[in-house]
């Protein structure tokens, strides 16, 4: 029987399976950018050409003055931002304007994450860059109210964010499953916010129009920028990185304008089309960061779903070092009975950690999801999933549970791609 290697991401390394070449339907990857495929990206020359032509706003250089106080927001660990790759160039259009490093701050955007130690800020930010400015966690406890959204959020942000005279925010782009992408002004509120402005937020997910790839009537994405606006977000710098974490594509400038042209480059690179849904999906959330926990690598999974027919399965492959990464998460996950309950738990009362637990469920309720990961095989079954302790053994399992010749789609990405069903 001819077969075709699958190689997925695994935390730092990587799994393969072989998937039966008749059974295969495909592997679904991101697009390259136009003309760079096989080409390694010169990195500084993207970010130097993107910074030296920004999107509705004044070169950062000529943005900043000489006496402001700066305060550069970009991610945490949880996500794959180059920040080290970022901030030096970005500090040198500031150090241009006349800052000096010690009226720089970078926060990092926890949200409602744990704090980074200082060996990961270190290493997050690169080490000159820690040894030259101020870096610092967020603290969703230490935030100044600022006033509420018409929907209700209380826009209450980290208070060295607030008092800073200037706002860049630093991220990559890529899709998110109710905020329609990562980015922009996402960088602050959630990444900046109080737990009350993020779970008002973050309520809204809930909603049919919340959902992966749009940004146009998402109510979490409105809400979100409606709060920054009071406060205001002065310049990003926002990438697209490919699977080895390498810059392929940059936007910089204003924080809707420059956002949506960044949006449109992932959507080309991201949106897949398939011809149907098929029987089995094999799904790397992406390796390390995106699989250090569970409730990371469950964007993968609200991923794969779209390319899965009712009644199929889902083979998860995601490491989870440091376990499901939310007790909340966990325990709704842990004390479930049954999809339905979490669901109909979420629309009574929505509970941040347990909105990660109800797109879980949500996917449960259409297909059954193998995990291949590095947590005990009992608290995966607790989660409702079914553990197996190697890609192999999952595949198998998963051929003959599902009869003769089966469909099998793989995505190796499962974070940065988005499968959609062409209309017949």
């Amino acid at each position: 029987m001819e077969t075709k290697t699958v190689e997925l991401s695994y935390g730092h390394s990587t799994l393969k399976a072989e998937v039966p070449v008749a059974n295969l339907r495909g592997i679904l990857q991101p697009q390259p950018v136009a003309g760079t495929a096989g080409v390694a990206p010169d990195e500084g020359a993207i970010l130097r050409a993107t910074l030296e032509a920004p999107i509705d706003t004044p070169r950062l250089r000529d943005l900043a003055r000489s006496g402001q106080r700066v305060a550069i927001v970009t991610s945490d660990l949880t996500r794959p931002c180059p920040s080290h790759k970022l901030l030096p160039p970005v500090l040198d259009e500031l150090a241009a304007a006349g800052i000096p490093d010690e009226a720089i701050e970078v926060v990092l955007a926890l949200g409602l994450h744990r704090p980074m130690t200082a060996g990961e800020m270190e290493t997050a930010v690169g080490p000159e860059v820690y040894r030259r400015v101020r870096v610092l966690n967020n603290d969703p406890k230490d935030t100044i109210h600022l006033g509420k959204t018409r929907a209700g959020t209380p826009v209450e942000i980290f208070r060295p964010v607030v008092e800073a005279d200037l706002r860049v925010c630093l991220g990559n782009l890529e899709l998110h499953y109710f905020a329609g992408y990562s980015g922009g002004a996402k960088a602050i509120l959630p990444g900046c916010a109080s737990r009350a402005a993020v779970t008002n937020n973050h309520a809204m997910m809930v909603r049919p129009e919340a959902a992966t790839g749009r940004v146009e009537g998402n109510p979490v994405r409105a809400d979100l920028e409606e709060g920054v606006a009071l406060l205001g977000a002065d310049f990003i710098l926002n990438v697209v990185v490919d699977a080895q974490h390498h810059i392929v594509d940059a936007v910089a400038g204003d924080v809707i304008t420059a956002h949506r042209r960044g949006c449109e480059l992932v959507a080309r690179r991201a949106i897949v089309p398939i011809d149907g849904p098929a029987d089995l999906v094999l799904v790397s959330a992406g390796g390390f960061p995106k699989d250090l926990n569970l409730y990371q690598a469950q964007k993968a999974l609200d991923n794969a779903a779209y390319a899965v027919r009712d009644g199929g399965i889902l083979i998860l492959v995601a490491e989870c070092a440091e376990g499901l990464g939310n007790q909340t998460f966990e325990s709704w996950m842990t004390g479930m009975s049954s999809p339905d309950e979490i669901l109909d738990r979420i629309q009574q009362e929505f509970v941040l950690g347990g909105h990660k637990a109800a797109a879980v469920a949500s996917v449960l309720k259409r297909a059954t999801v193998y995990m291949v990961s590095a947590l005990p095989a009992d608290l995966v079954r607790r989660c409702g999933l079914v553990p197996f302790a190697n890609l192999d053994t999952a595949l198998t399992s998963a051929l003959e549970r599902l009869g003769p010749e089966p469909s099998v789609l793989a995505l190796p990405q499962g974070g940065s791609i988005l499968p959609v069903v062409e209309p017949a």
